[in-house]
């Protein structure tokens, strides 16, 4: 099967795909600076409305929500999926099978590992003071390690880490990091306890 791109997409410039994906109705992919190149390998799926800047680097099976909007100049691995109205800027990278839900935004620079999972309205800060004349030159992104996941509605701030398989609960806001395997949640959001100690918690 040869990959599918609807007649009302729009590509721009420099802009491959792997076999068998799928673009559907008024996409917008490659907008932007006209010299980097956008690949999107094998088995996309990319929802209507979604835009992606140039410069991407998308790995095999890809997947967006219908909206979603992807600035120029990241690094996505396999079987990654960022959902409806999300928002990834600019330098951003992320890893292996992980899952950005809907209306998530994910500031510039941000790192996220492999099988991260973060719900719906999540937000990352990089800007410790934003509007200040130097925010543009002192942004610090987080640090989402492998396996970490981010419940619904919770804000995490500037330059934070959240550790290989922590759990930061729906609501929360994260003022300071989150050791490997914690569970932290609230406003702010306080170290509770490991997983292991959890006696109902398999993940």
């Amino acid at each position: 099967m040869t990959s599918m791109i609807a007649k009302s997409a729009v590509l721009l410039g420099d802009v491959t795909f792997g076999a068998n994906s799928l673009v559907e109705d008024f996409c917008l992919l490659g907008t932007g600076p006209k010299d980097l190149p956008t690949h999107i390998g094998a088995g996309a799926k990319i929802r209507s409305g979604t835009t992606i800047y140039s410069g991407n680097k998308i790995g095999e099976g890809f997947q967006t929500g219908n909206k979603a909007n992807i600035r120029e100049s990241n690094e996505i691995g396999d079987n990654v999926s960022i959902g409806t109205l999300s928002v990834v800027e600019h330098h951003v990278k992320i890893g292996h099978r992980v899952r950005i839900h809907t209306q998530v935004f994910i500031p510039e620079y941000t790192v996220i590992e492999d099988d991260v999972w973060i719900g719906p309205n999540v937000v990352l800060t990089n800007a410790v003071y934003p509007a200040n004349a130097q925010t543009k030159d002192k942004l610090n992104a987080p640090l989402i390690c492998k396996g970490a996941i981010i419940g619904a509605n919770s804000t995490i701030l500037p330059g934070l880490r959240i550790g290989v398989g922590a759990l930061v609960g729906a609501g929360s806001v994260v003022t300071k990091d989150v050791p490997d395997e914690m569970i932290a949640f609230g406003n702010p959001a306080k170290h509770h306890r490991q997983k292991k100690d959890v006696k109902d918690y398999d993940g």
